[in-house]
Formats: structure tokens, C-alpha cells, sequence
């Protein structure tokens, strides 16, 4: 592989590293102060489309090492969306089949991504997020299959699995340093599996102590797939943007910046904005989990004037 002239032997050479880093963009319009340097990091720009294109990889790539797949044995994974479709298209790239269980609340156009992908979905009567301990939600229904198919299912399981975190700690969080020549302040993030936050924050912290992290959760009643509100995640309180606001902002970033961020991305500049107007000078990175195409049946919902009419 060559990352000068961009040629590669095959998708996965393709995925994000130090040496190949996503790209972060300045916000210019945008920004909330003249004084305070703000960036997205596009992760949509990963070769499958999202953050979850490094945890999937890490996962896979372990299982592969174990001996866990392959001889007929493929994954089965719960998922809001991003991380079965990168765990997907992956898989069948490798020759794995796979199956994804998936909450009904999940937009349409991420269950139509997950078969193009390959996968083979179950929908399940699910909250927007799979979340662990919850009885017949999702994860346990995944856990039953692997369990049930030993010989034809493995399970990654994104919720407890380390190398959700430790993908971050090797590629995002080095990539940021890098990408900041260290000058990297304030990082702000959604809340999901929380593999992101902890693998980035754990490495940017090792680098620089005072560096803040902002984790951004979305008021109660959300429907931002893949993100957790706090009474969803079982811990202190963490700072809280008003849902809708994720849609709107999303709306801005496309239409002011050219960014086609997705409304977890909306949420997090909501975030950013807020604390940048509290600190007013710093550095920020904002990690931008994916774009907007995935949400536009949400996006009609949430901002008047976007339906045709035909779709209203």
C-alpha cells in the first residue's frame, strides 16, 4: 500500500491509522469564537462509512487470530446500525456470513445498508440502542444465537468487548495528537458503546492530563440511533443537549460548513458550541461519527420544509 499515491491492494488497507489518519476539518462559520480553534474529525470518510469501521476491525481481526471464524462459522452481532454495517461489509469481504439483530426503531435506510452490506437481519422490538442486562432487548437475543449455534455463530460483542476501547487507543486518539501537533484542549464526543470516548480520552490523557473531554448525551426521548441518553447508561450525569437541537444543528453543518454530518454529529457541535462559549479559548476536536444519509427519513421528521409532499 501507498497512502501518498492512495493506491491499495485491498479495502483494509484503506482504514484509518496514524500513518493514514481521517481527516479533521476546521470549522470556520460555525465556530463559536474567534479565540477558540475548532475541528471535526469525519469519520464518515472510513472505507465502510463510520467510527465503528475501527472497533470492527480490531474485533474482527482478533477473532480471525483466535481462530474464531471462518470454516463455516460466521458473526452474529446486535447493532444500532453502524457497527453491523462496517462488521458487515467487512465480514463478507472475508468470506464470514453474518447476522445482525437490530431494534425496530433503527431508520430504514440503516436496515436496507445492513442487507446491502450482507448481513441477514433480525428486528427485534428493541430500544433505539441495544443496551446490556435488558431481558429479551437485542443483545441477549444475539447472545442466544451465538450460544445456541456455537458452530455457526461468534459473537464480537461491541458492549463488553476491549477491543472496542484499544482500536481507539491505537488509531483515533494517536491520530488526533498527531493531526494537533498536541495542541488538541477539548475533546468532545456522543455516548454509545463509549468505546470511542474511552479508548481517545485514555490515550489523549496519557499525552496531556488537562486535556477535557465533553461527553455529549441527548435529552431523554431521543431518536438518534447508537446514541444513550445518562438514564440509559447508569452513570452521573454528563452534559445534556436537547435532542431536537441534534437535528437542527446537523441541518446548519451541511447547509453553512459542507459538512453532511448526521445528527449525533449535530449533537456534539451543539455540545462544543455550548462549552466553547463557557471557556472561550482553547483547541477542540469534535469526533464526527458519521454523515447524513443514514437519517434522512429522521431528518423529514424533525426539520419542516424537507418533505416533498409525497413523503409527508
Amino acid at each position: 500500500m501507498n497512502h501518498q499515491t492512495r493506491v491499495y491492494n485491498d479495502i483494509f488497507e484503506m482504514l484509518p491509522s496514524e500513518e493514514n489518519p481521517s481527516p479533521m476539518v476546521r470549522i470556520n462559520r460555525m465556530s463559536p469564537s474567534p479565540d477558540f480553534e475548532l475541528h471535526a474529525k469525519l469519520e464518515w470518510l472510513n472505507p465502510f462509512g463510520s467510527v465503528k469501521d475501527r472497533a470492527a476491525w480490531a474485533m474482527l481481526r482478533e477473532m480471525e487470530e483466535k481462530g474464531e471464524v471462518g470454516h463455516g462459522r460466521g458473526l452474529v452481532e446486535p447493532t444500532s446500525g453502524n457497527t453491523g454495517i462496517s462488521l458487515a461489509a467487512m465480514a463478507k469481504a472475508r468470506g464470514y456470513h453474518i447476522r445482525a439483530v437490530v431494534p425496530n426503531k433503527v431508520p430504514l435506510e440503516k436496515k436496507v445498508l445492513l442487507k446491502i452490506a450482507g448481513a441477514e437481519l433480525d428486528v427485534v422490538n428493541d430500544a433505539l440502542c441495544p443496551a446490556p442486562g435488558l431481558g429479551d432487548g437485542s443483545i441477549n437475543i444475539a447472545k442466544s444465537h451465538a450460544k445456541a449455534q456455537a458452530k455457526k455463530y461468534a459473537m464480537p460483542n461491541q458492549y463488553e468487548n476491549e477491543q472496542n476501547v484499544l482500536a481507539h487507543m491505537r488509531t483515533t486518539g494517536p491520530e488526533i495528537w498527531r493531526q494537533t501537533e498536541g495542541k488538541v484542549t477539548h475533546l468532545f464526543v456522543s455516548l454509545g458503546t463509549c468505546g470511542t470516548v474511552s479508548g481517545t480520552s485514555r490515550f489523549l490523557k496519557g499525552k496531556n492530563s488537562s486535556i477535557k473531554v465533553i461527553a455529549v448525551q441527548p435529552t431523554e426521548g431521543h431518536d438518534v440511533p447508537g446514541l444513550r441518553n445518562v438514564s440509559q447508561l447508569g452513570v452521573s450525569k454528563l452534559f445534556e443537549v436537547e435532542y431536537k437541537l441534534a437535528y437542527a444543528r446537523a441541518m446548519e453543518l451541511c447547509q453553512t460548513e459542507g459538512l453532511l454530518a448526521g445528527p449525533s454529529s449535530g449533537l456534539i457541535y451543539e455540545g462544543a458550541r455550548e462549552i466553547i462559549l463557557r471557556d472561550k479559548k482553547g483547541f477542540g476536536v469534535m469526533i464526527f461519527p458519521d454523515n447524513i444519509f443514514k437519517y434522512t427519513s429522521n431528518m423529514m421528521k424533525h426539520i419542516p420544509g424537507l418533505a416533498t409532499g409525497n413523503e409527508a
